[in-house]
C-alpha cells in the first residue's frame, strides 16, 4: 500500500482566526502587510515532523506557495508540496477536485476547517482509506487531531 497522503489546510487550521485572541502557544505575525496578523504556532513544525514519519505531507491551502515561503521557515520546515487550488476568492467545495487530484488511489486524511458536502461526498465514494479531519477554525489543530492522523495511518499498515 502506498503511503498515506496528509493534506494540510493552513487558515482555520495552523492560523486559528476564529480565535477572538491570541490562543495561548501562538504567535501573530504579519505575513501579508496590510491585511492584519495571522498566528501561527511553532509548536506545530514538529507534529508536521511527526506526521510525515507515517505520512506525505502536502499543503492544502490557498497560501500555494506563500506556506513554504512565509509560514515553513518559522515552522522549521524544509519546504512542502503543495495542491494548486483555483485562483482567491474561490468557494470551500472548489478545493475537492484539487484535493482528489493530489490523493489519486492514495489513502488520504485531509486536515481542514471547513469540509464541504462535496468534500464530504469526495471521501465516502473513494476505495482508498479516507479520514477527513475537521477542525474549528476558534481553536486550531489540536495535539488530538495529530493523534486521530496516526491512529488512522498505523491502522492501515
Amino acid at each position: 500500500m502506498n503511503r498515506p497522503l496528509l493534506l494540510l489546510d493552513l487558515d482555520g487550521v495552523l492560523n486559528p482566526f476564529g480565535a477572538s485572541t491570541c490562543p495561548e502557544g501562538y504567535v501573530e505575525h504579519e505575513f501579508y502587510p496590510g491585511q492584519g496578523p495571522e498566528r501561527y504556532n511553532p509548536a506545530h513544525g514538529g507534529w508536521i515532523r511527526e506526521l510525515a514519519a507515517v505520512t506525505d505531507p502536502q499543503w492544502a491551502t490557498s497560501w500555494g506557495d506563500d506556506a513554504n515561503d512565509l509560514l515553513a521557515p518559522l515552522l522549521g520546515l524544509d519546504p512542502l508540496p503543495v495542491v494548486p487550488f483555483p485562483p482567491l476568492p474561490f468557494p470551500p467545495a472548489a478545493k475537492v477536485p484539487a484535493i482528489a487530484a493530489a490523493a489519486g488511489d492514495r489513502p488520504a486524511a485531509w486536515i481542514d476547517d471547513n469540509h464541504t458536502g462535496a468534500g464530504r461526498e469526495w471521501a465516502a465514494s473513494r476505495s482508498a482509506p479516507t479520514l477527513l479531519v475537521p477542525v474549528d477554525s476558534a481553536i486550531g489543530w489540536t495535539r488530538a487531531d495529530v493523534e486521530a492522523v496516526l491512529t488512522w495511518a498505523g491502522s492501515l499498515s
